[in-house]
């Protein structure tokens, strides 16, 4: 049997493993347009930063590796210019001498990953403006800021990416300005938890306009939709990414209503014997059963894994994800998962929402004020979704949250967690425990509790 794989970051590289893993007698191959493979892309704002000193340190495996440890020949500089169903071929260019030649397949795997989504913007093509999604464009930014030292720079599109580079321009001495469309920051999260990070962001001394977005880009400059000139010596685009379906969508390759390549949940497409995998692809949105495309790493390397195994006659298949997301901006972080408010009375939940401030840990330990949103289904009493802003210890409880969540635990079982306790960890009753009694008790006790919009009406009733 022959495999296959087009692309070898995070997805391609897990399917080759998993699938000869499986079977030791396949030939497995691998083809990659860039030079770089199988990198932590999202360590990539760390490099620019400083914090991570070594490019090696971001891309530790070679082809050499996977050949040595796997058997799994991958060809970098090859780009699949083309896929024939029928045929079970592939048609490839060699970047480095042009050769173009054909190759074929028992098994095909899509891992062509995400590209960046570019705004029309007079000016986008300034040698100072930049995206950032692989390695060639860090190292452009790198180099950029070593060579040119820019004192203001601007980033448009307040996602993590957009945050973590706040960050980390910041540690190079540079003066920043977020652009966010968006009425907020971090428009995943709710309003009413996107305040504080736009505080924080405010705190650390950088710029922050919303609700505008950038209508030109100047040598020296940006023009925002509302006449505004800010200066920029950088621009960074941090707008979002869309799925890479260019070879899937002239092939024939059935797309979902995400745009994304519908796979079924042993990432087959609608072709026989084509697998899909990674940030091209549309996944199942475990608590409403709807497709969603949430591209993320560790979710590409789980679908990668489970198309490797899919094409070895393996068992496992997709369950779905929960939009988890975590992500730190200077000494703060942020997290969530499943629905916001806003989607869960879009989807018409009757919902109680609470957010409960509590410290990480016993003030005298050192504990910090943790801000946790959580909402629930009225009816059932389900937890629906959770957001967190803090410092110490959003990351347990982010993932206890999460297995909730994914064992569709009701309110009230969040008090019966039997959780870890130690003064330095953790109050006596954990911040996720009291997030369970307080909606627990908004649910079942008739204790209602006073929402953020019910305070606006309450403080606009008083003036």
């Amino acid at each position: 049997m022959r495999i296959v794989i087009i692309g070898a970051v995070a997805a391609g590289t897990s399917a080759a493993a998993k699938a000869r893993r499986n079977n030791e007698a396949a030939d497995i191959v691998i083809y990659e347009k860039d030079h770089y493979i199988s990198y932590s892309g999202c360590s990539m704002p760390y490099y620019i930063g400083g914090v991570i000193g070594d490019l090696s340190e971001l891309t530790p495996r070679d082809p050499a590796f996977f050949k040595n440890r796997y058997n799994v020949d991958i060809f970098a500089l090859h780009e699949v210019l083309s896929i024939h169903p029928e045929e079970m071929k592939v048609t490839i260019k060699d970047l480095a001498t042009n050769e173009i030649f054909i190759d074929y397949y028992d098994q095909l795997v899509l891992s062509t990953g995400a590209i960046p989504v570019i705004p029309d913007i007079k000016g986008i093509d300034l040698e100072h403006v930049f995206v950032l999604r692989n390695i060639y464009d860090m190292i452009k930014i790198k180099s950029f800021a070593e060579q040119y030292h820019p004192h203001s720079i601007v980033i448009a599109g307040s996602g993590f990416i957009g945050l973590e580079m706040c960050e980390n321009f910041k540690k190079l001495g540079f003066t920043i300005t977020l652009i966010e469309k968006q009425s907020q920051v971090t428009p995943g999260f709710d309003s009413d938890m996107a305040v504080y990070l736009e505080e924080h962001l405010k705190t650390n001394e950088i710029t922050v306009i919303t609700g505008v977005f950038i209508i030109e880009i100047k040598e020296k400059s940006v023009i925002l939709s509302d006449g505004r000139i800010i200066s920029a010596d950088l621009v960074l685009l941090s707008t979002g990414i869309q799925p890479n379906i260019r070879l899937a969508k002239d092939a024939g390759i059935e797309l979902g209503i995400t745009g994304a390549i519908k796979v079924n949940r042993k990432m087959e497409t609608s072709i026989n014997n084509i697998f899909a995998c990674g940030d091209c692809i549309e996944l199942l949105y475990s608590l409403t059963g709807k497709p969603i495309y949430r591209p993320l790493g560790s979710t590409a390397n789980k679908t990668g894994r489970i198309a490797g195994d899919s094409i070895t006659n393996g068992n496992l298949e997709f369950r779905g994800v929960l939009g988890t997301g975590i992500f730190k901006v200077f000494d703060m972080t942020a997290a969530q998962t499943g629905l916001t408010e806003r989607e869960a009375l879009d989807l018409g939940y009757d919902v109680a929402v609470c957010h409960n401030i509590k410290p990480d840990k016993p003030v005298y330990m050192g504990g910090k004020e943790m801000v946790i949103k959580g909402v629930a289904d009225k009816v059932t009493g389900r937890l629906l979704g959770v957001q967190i802003i803090g410092y110490e210890g959003v990351d347990k409880r982010i993932d206890v949250f999460v297995t909730a969540i994914t064992f569709k635990a009701k309110v009230e079982d969040l008090f019966h967690l039997d959780l870890a306790y130690a003064p330095p960890f953790s109050t006596t009753k954990d911040p996720v425990m009291y997030t369970g009694m307080i909606l627990d008790n908004a649910i079942h006790n008739d204790r209602p509790l006073l929402t953020a919009q019910a305070l606006d009406k309450l403080i606009d009733s008083e003036l």
